[in-house]
């Protein structure tokens, strides 16, 4: 066989037999299923929101490379404090076997870790992860749970400092708290014995419904120059709407640690940049990482928040040592 003739038989052969691996390489890569677990009132859609906005960012988009599973939890105090309904939604999500499963709160994490069994879940905005028992340390989380979480309890002590910065003459205060928060005893603890130092008296009011609310704030009514603290859960959450109506009426001014909750003042994780960040994690599963490798992250900065509106609502003047030390006055 004269040469010409064998190197063009040669390189039609290996036309051939490298086709199908052609082929094969540009067949595109299987989509992702990412399960999310999240209440139907804000901030839990909003929260959703950035974390898709993460994962965008970071080439992940629905159709095209991966595809949502989103499961919501009708919010109602009763519901919440049984997990009855979030049970349920956690299930059904974890029998679709989702390459990983995302979630913006404690109600919602503590329903996937009982139903996920090993697929891995990453969470954003959880408070103490650690003393909620959602991990085992920060640095080594352990089995298939990590994520971004918002702060440590001492936080509501920092609250009570903020309040009496804005009224110097602060005299009385009221935690207001879920029972149901595993933290809230030790997070009292905190509260108290920084109000000693403030020569405040402060007391504790646990709240389930809104006539807990109710009766918690018209107790206040004696009290001069009083202010509200209030520590995250799922009750205190879905009454914030009334916390802070019925507190602006009495002229008390309240702090929370998100800016969502609509009170005068907030001091904490801005927990949608939490959400934004939690796909970070979310990409490095994707690509392979385990959960187990990833230590919990702690917000990058807290931002202290003020209301003037709220203020004005109340007659209160914010001093400009105050308003100096805001990261954002709210108009």
């Amino acid at each position: 066989m004269r040469r010409r003739d064998f190197l063009t038989q040669f390189a039609g052969a290996a036309t051939w037999t490298s086709w199908p691996l052609a082929a094969s390489a540009q067949q595109p890569e299987r989509l992702r299923r990412i399960g999310t677990l999240t209440t139907n009132r804000s901030p839990g859609q909003e929260r959703l929101y950035e974390f898709k906005r993460g994962l965008a960012e970071r080439g992940w988009l629905q159709n095209r490379n991966m595809v949502f599973e989103e499961r919501r939890v009708e919010i109602d105090p009763e519901g919440l404090r049984a997990s009855a309904t979030g049970l349920a939604a956690a299930t059904e999500l974890a029998a679709l076997q989702p390459d990983l499963i995302f979630v913006s709160n404690s109600t919602s994490l503590r329903a996937m870790r009982r139903a996920a069994g090993v697929i891995p879940i990453v969470f954003a905005s959880v408070a103490d992860p650690v003393n909620q028992g959602f991990i085992a340390t920060l640095e080594e989380p352990g089995g298939n749970v990590t994520g971004f979480a918002a702060n440590e309890s001492s936080l509501a002590a920092k609250h009570l400092e903020l309040l009496k910065k804005i009224l110097p003459d602060l005299t009385h205060a009221v935690f207001m708290y879920d029972p149901q928060q595993p933290t809230a005893v030790d997070t009292f603890d905190e509260v108290e014995r920084t109000a000693a130092s403030l020569s405040v008296q402060v007391k504790k009011t646990p709240v389930v419904n809104g006539s807990d609310v109710e009766v918690a704030i018209d107790s206040m009514a004696q009290m001069q120059r009083a202010g509200l603290v209030v520590g995250g859960g799922p009750s205190t959450t879905f009454h914030r709407e009334l916390i802070v109506t019925m507190a602006m009426r009495r002229r008390m001014p309240v702090v929370h640690q998100f800016r969502y909750f609509g009170a005068l003042a907030s001091y904490g994780a801005d927990d949608f940049d939490l959400c934004r960040r939690s796909a970070i994690y979310a990409h490095r599963i994707l690509k392979g990482e385990k959960p187990i490798d990833l230590p919990v992250q702690l917000p990058a900065r807290l931002m202290l928040v003020l209301n003037l509106k709220a203020a004005k609502a109340m007659d209160l003047v914010l001093s400009p040592e105050v308003l100096a030390l805001a990261d954002e006055v709210l108009g």
